[in-house]
């Protein structure tokens, strides 16, 4: 029940929980107190243009995002001094500004979106020496200010119109008490993310509040009731295989409603019935706890990101290797935040295959974080055709992370598969080697019969309009032109513009495109809308970043590349011509 904590990305969440717990507890009394329990959430939201910034920019990450709390905190705490004005209100409209200025700097001044992911959810899993030191100094800032400041923030707290008479009208109180929500809710970024910051710093002291009303006694369990929140969350999403942050903040939202049930109740009775039904709730999170197993019965511990590569991976070792796969069918890759699980399988693995070009950007901390010692094979980096005008670098495909679209990349990476795997575990080099020649066989036959079917479509009605640009490898292999893509970037993070919509749907119209392919990992909405204005039809799935399910036409990369190439024919000819390879398994 406890082997979770002897793992050391557990550990140094734990310590990270224990040191954030004094900001979130003391905070956390006077957030409730002021009112400004929506703040407390906005702040963290309204670092996303900061976030965004740093990643763009190549800077720290949480020194941007603090930059961006400081400008959300000291506009909203302006404009508040104004007649008739309130901080819900004001908060609204500054977080509004915030992220729709994240945005346009995701889209359309970066192209993309900004790998802020794991900073918007959070994730204890990776927790760092930077992190442990701000959230060291947040509660530290928090415990001195609320000894110096904390009688004026309880007199302004109780009733306002009483401390201006008595002449506490400075409005620097209550600016420090916004900087240092803002500096906290940053130092929690890694831990817990700011969408879910109140998880630590409202739902504690809210739960406390209803058992108490002293003021010691409330901050002191508002301080033990975030670390408890904090390592039973960790603890249970180790258990489940779930995301830290959103196990956390659904474990205080739970433990908040229980305490509201339990005083609305009263009766003994009913208090037993509803204990009753925590130990029936608590047996069935105990019964669904474990981790994911790998593939495989024997050899050395493989980790592959992605969906092609873990298809890659299993079918050149065979029963030889135990492959543990990241991404999972539909995921979409840019967005993914790593599971327990995944950590866990990094720090016993020999060897790790990564996709690289920054598609699998996250797996940089998995693997910093996991403690082990893994070989790291970057296939992107291994891969032979670059699109035409990449300049020339240490990684040819440095540009477009979706080179697996080319089947001569695929040969590239599956040689390098199996040269590691023959590295890694010399007895069973021959298996190794033969699985590897049968599905080197299979890609060239998937290659050729592609350019087959493409032969057979006129190349003016190749022509491609996709969700995300995904395709540039495939188009340039079989002579495909690219009209555009609804989200213009390689990322799916980034978002279309209204201004890159009505180009793309003159585009459209002007090139007379007959069909837009959505993506199987994507809402189809947007490509089925721009389908309905131009005319073209958009029935014809594609797999971009991912493999589909096991049942799926896109269950492992040869069926998939066959898929996409019928679906293709089929939309660039209207329907009248399909494309079928034989021979694949």
């Amino acid at each position: 029940m406890l082997d979770p904590f002897q793992l050391a990305f557990v550990q140094r969440g734990v310590l990270e929980v224990l040191l954030l717990s004094g900001a979130a507890g003391l905070l956390g009394t006077w957030i409730v107190m002021r009112g400004l329990s929506f703040y407390a959430h906005a702040v963290g939201t309204a670092a996303f243009p900061g976030l965004v910034l740093a990643d763009g920019l190549g800077f720290s990450a949480p020194l941007g995002a603090f930059a961006a709390a400081l400008v959300f905190a000291f506009g909203v705490e302006r404009l508040a001094r104004r007649p008739r004005a309130g901080y819900d209100s004001l908060t609204a409209l500054v977080l509004v500004a915030a992220l729709a200025g994240g945005v346009v700097l995701a889209s359309d001044v970066f192209h993309s979106g900004g790998n802020v992911d794991s900073l918007l959810f959070g994730s204890l899993l990776l927790t760092g020496t930077r992190d442990l030191v701000l959230g060291g100094l947040a509660s530290a800032a928090a415990v001195i200010a609320t000894l110096v400041v904390g009688p004026r923030w309880l007199a302004r707290g109780f009733d306002p119109g009483s401390a201006s008479a008595m002449g506490l009208r400075s409005p620097w109180p209550d600016a420090l008490l916004l900087v240092l929500v803002a500096f906290a809710v940053v130092a929690s970024l890694t831990a817990i993310g700011a969408l879910l910051a109140t998880a630590l710093f409202v739902v504690p002291a809210a739960t406390a509040r209803l058992w108490t009303q002293r003021l010691g006694v409330w901050q002191l369990a508002s301080v033990a009731l975030a670390a408890v929140l904090g390592i039973a969350g960790l603890w249970l999403s180790v258990e489940l295989n779930t995301p830290p942050g959103p196990t956390v903040a659904v474990l205080g939202g739970g433990l908040f409603a229980a305490s509201i049930l339990w005083h609305e109740l009263g009766a003994l009775a009913h208090r037993r019935t509803a204990l009753a039904a925590l130990a029936v709730l608590l047996g069935l999170v105990a019964a669904g706890c474990g981790g994911s197993s790998s593939s495989g019965h024997s050899g050395p511990e493989v980790v592959a990101t992605t969906t092609q590569i873990g298809d890659w991976t299993r079918a050149v070792a065979g029963d030889d290797a135990r492959v543990h796969q990241i991404l999972q069918p539909n995921t979409d890759p840019h967005e993914y935040e790593p599971r327990p699980a995944d950590v866990q399988a990094v720090a016993g693995a020999k060897l790790v295959f990564e996709n690289g070009d920054g598609l699998d950007a996250w797996m940089s901390d998995v693997i910093s974080n996991a403690g082990g010692s893994p070989t790291i094979v970057d296939l992107g980096a291994k891969v032979p055709v670059r699109l035409a005008g990449q300049s020339d670098g240490p990684e040819a495909s440095r540009y477009d992370p979706h080179w697996w679209h080319d089947p001569r990349n695929a040969e590239a990476a599956v040689r390098a598969i199996r040269d590691a795997l023959v590295g890694a575990n010399p007895a069973a080099a021959a298996t190794y080697r033969a699985n590897a020649a049968a599905y080197l066989r299979q890609l060239r036959a998937l290659d050729a019969g592609i350019r087959a079917c493409m032969a057979g479509v006129p190349p003016a009605q190749r022509k491609l309009v996709s969700d995300h640009d995904a395709f540039g490898y495939f188009a340039q292999r079989y002579g495909i032109a690219i009209v555009g893509a609804v989200i213009p970037s390689q990322t799916t993070q980034a978002q279309a513009s209204a201004g890159d919509i009505q180009k793309l749907v003159s585009l459209i119209r002007r090139e007379h495109v007959r069909a837009v392919f959505p993506e199987s990992s994507l809402s189809a909405k947007l490509a089925q809308q721009i389908a309905r204005e131009t005319g073209a039809r958009s029935g014809y799935t594609l797999y971009g970043d991912t493999l589909g399910p096991g049942d799926s036409a896109g269950a492992t990369y040869l069926s998939m590349e066959r898929a996409n190439a019928d679906a293709m024919t089929r939309g660039f000819t209207g329907g009248k011509r399909a494309c079928r390879i034989a021979g694949l398994t």
